[in-house]
């Protein structure tokens, strides 16, 4: 946060439907942003590349194996759209290498692309891996693989 203005640092993640990845990031970051005392300098948020689950909850998976862990993923899916999120949002942090190219390709210009951040340059804990893989297709070991992740990102976000 910009001490002189008062500004709030606000973040957007995005994942491919706005289900699994990206609504658990969202959840992931309130959670540490409360836990740090320090909510009232972040705004937060989260959407999908695709319009197919506008208005819904994330997968009843994710929710499940996120309350687990103490979060609420509860965010109403939404989809991106460059017309506003690229004025709106100081960082834009995408979960692989595809939603990369997507946003990027939808940047008006070169200071817009550079609020597209990959999830994976903010590992730490899981230095070797390169992006925050889909679990939608998966099991309940992918599931938790994600939050690993997602976890691991979201303190190096943070902490940067």
């Amino acid at each position: 946060m910009d001490i002189t203005t008062n500004k709030k640092e606000r973040i957007l993640f995005i994942c491919l439907g706005n289900i699994c990845r990206s609504p658990a990031a969202h959840a992931v970051m309130q959670h540490l942003v409360e836990e740090r005392g320090c909510a009232g300098q972040y705004e937060i948020d989260s959407a999908g590349i695709g319009n197919w689950h506008v208005g819904q909850l994330p997968d009843q998976r994710m929710r499940e194996h996120g309350r687990r862990r103490g979060y609420s993923v509860d965010h109403h899916a939404r989809q991106f759209d460059a017309r506003t999120d690229f004025d709106r949002f100081d960082r834009i942090v995408v979960m692989d290498e595809e939603n990369y190219r997507n946003i990027t390709s939808q940047a008006p210009d070169d200071e817009a692309r550079e609020k597209v951040i990959r999830m994976a340059d903010y590992f730490t804990q899981h230095p070797h891996s390169t992006c925050v893989p889909d679990p939608y297709y998966g099991g309940p070991e992918d599931f938790e693989l994600a939050l690993d992740l997602i976890e691991d990102g979201c303190k190096g976000i943070l902490n940067s």
